[in-house]
């Protein structure tokens, strides 16, 4: 079962899987309410979760703790 936004951790690694694409990320900074500065560590990009969501959760979303 999937974690909600709220209850991830700034420095702590998620692995996110949504639309058919799984990232692995790291969490950086909260940056407001349910939104997050993350760093995708396959590319080492900087992101806000809001724009991975951005287009929905699909059917296979899944966000779990890695380490």
């Amino acid at each position: 079962m999937a974690m909600a936004l709220d209850n991830l951790r700034v420095g702590r690694v998620y692995r996110l899987v949504n639309m058919g694409e799984e990232r692995i990320i790291e969490i950086m900074a909260r940056l407001s309410g349910e939104n997050f500065k993350v760093k995708d560590l396959s590319t080492l990009e900087l992101y806000e979760i809001e724009e991975l969501l951005r287009w929905g959760i699909g059917k296979d979303y899944d966000l779990d703790e890695v380490r």
